[in-house]
């Protein structure tokens, strides 16, 4: 039997120990704090993650300011800025788990998949046919920067404008593209949500670029212990996918962690593939929590993990056509205590000032007067975080009237 705050040696956890597990490793453990976190508190947070994902979808908020929302509660989103691209940062920008921030100490172990970008390897498709047919340029455009940075993809004096097709780039937004994809430039600083780029020994601090390059399989170890870590129970699909990894190096960096007893083979009821346990994993008796999930959470960004572990179906419904939706356009799962109970389709209307909740809706089984209570006062915080002066709750029914009296009575 696993023991509430350390792990023995075991070989199989009920998936209400694997929920606990999960949700510990994820910085769903503690109590909120009390009064507004520190930066080195939030950069606590983002280490254990690993990192956070980008995405530039903005209905409710850019989704990489919502996992501290949800473990931290009202944070100054500026702490954010501040170690992304702040004169002492801490993180920065490449490609983990797609677009993401990563803390700066393992920039290191990233560099092979630069290296490998600087070869054509491991990019979109169009991307490195675009690399291959106009390398020249592709200098050219790092000269520029060298010579004038930092610039946007629209200050390059040879940019060309973007068009239809693919992702209606330009050359010059391509070209850039490329370039920070093998690392030789960086995002310096956003401009609104656009990125601004800049020679990476530029950006970078000069003593983690000194820093020796491990080898590939050193390096995909090491990203396999931080998946473990951040994940704190997950297959092996899990594990790899957190960093997006290739299948052949990932398995033999699990199988090396296997062997050094940092990662620790097991079964989880009503789990078909094994699961791996981290070494460093805590499993406390209870979960207390309750947040609303951004859509790109590393809690739930694998679906079939969040399916495995909360028995929670959930697609994100942003390109499904709006007749063919179920829950929504920008839907937040919930957690309230140890499950995912069910989700709220969100809205930030700033013309008016308003947090509009467009629908929302329960699993199966679900306490929906809890859960209405919970969500009345997640919309409370949420709204006075972005400085919405008010949350609007639309009719939709029995469980949204619930929010709107649970809300009132706040």
């Amino acid at each position: 039997m696993l023991k509430p705050g350390s792990i023995t040696a075991i070989d199989s956890l009920s998936i209400a120990q694997a929920r606990r597990i999960a949700l510990a490793a994820q910085g769903f453990a503690r109590p909120r704090p009390k009064s507004p976190p520190s930066a080195q508190v939030l950069a606590r947070l983002i280490d254990g993650l690993g990192l956070i994902q980008i995405d530039s979808v903005n209905v409710l908020v850019r989704s990489h300011y919502l996992p501290a929302f949800s473990r931290l509660g009202s944070y100054p989103s500026d702490l954010l800025d501040r170690l992304a691209y702040g004169r002492k940062r801490k993180l920065f920008e490449y490609w983990g788990h797609e677009a993401s921030l990563i803390p700066l100490q393992f920039h290191p172990l990233l560099r092979w998949r630069m290296e490998a970008a600087a070869r054509g390897e491991g990019v979109y498709g169009g991307l490195a046919r675009f690399a291959a047919e106009r390398r020249t340029y592709i200098e050219e455009v790092r000269a520029e920067v060298a010579a004038r940075g930092p610039l946007s993809a629209g200050e390059l004096s040879n940019g060309t404008r973007g068009e239809g097709g693919w992702w209606g780039w330009s050359d010059g937004k391509k070209a850039l593209e490329f370039l920070f994809w093998a690392g030789s430039v960086t995002t310096a600083f956003r401009r609104g949500f656009e990125r601004v780029y800049d020679l990476t020994e530029r950006v970078i601090p000069a003593d983690i670029l000194a820093q020796p390059s491990p080898s590939l399989p050193d390096a995909h170890r090491a990203l396999i212990n931080i998946a473990g870590r951040a994940l704190g129970v997950g297959g092996e699909r899990d594990l790899r996918d957190y960093f997006r990894l290739d299948v052949a190096p990932a398995r033999q960096a699990i199988s090396d962690l296997v062997e050094d007893g940092i990662l620790i083979p097991v079964t989880i009821e009503g789990w078909r593939p094994l699961a791996f346990l981290h070494a460093e994993a805590r499993s406390p008796r209870r979960i207390a929590a309750q947040a609303l999930l951004s859509p790109f959470d590393s809690l739930v960004w694998e679906r079939d993990r969040t399916q495995r572990l909360f028995d929670f179906h959930y697609r994100l419904e942003i390109y499904t056509p709006a007749h063919k939706r179920v829950h929504g356009y920008y839907v937040l799962p919930v957690l309230l205590g140890e499950r995912l109970v069910g989700r709220v389709d969100l809205k930030a209307d700033r013309a008016i000032g308003a947090l509009r909740m467009l629908a929302i809706h329960a699993e199966p089984h679900t306490d929906q007067g809890v859960m209405a209570a919970a969500v009345a006062q997640e919309l409370r915080s949420l709204a006075s975080w972005l400085g919405l002066a008010e949350v609007i709750i639309e009719d939709r029914g029995g469980l949204s009237a619930l929010v709107s009296r649970a809300h009132a009575s706040l």
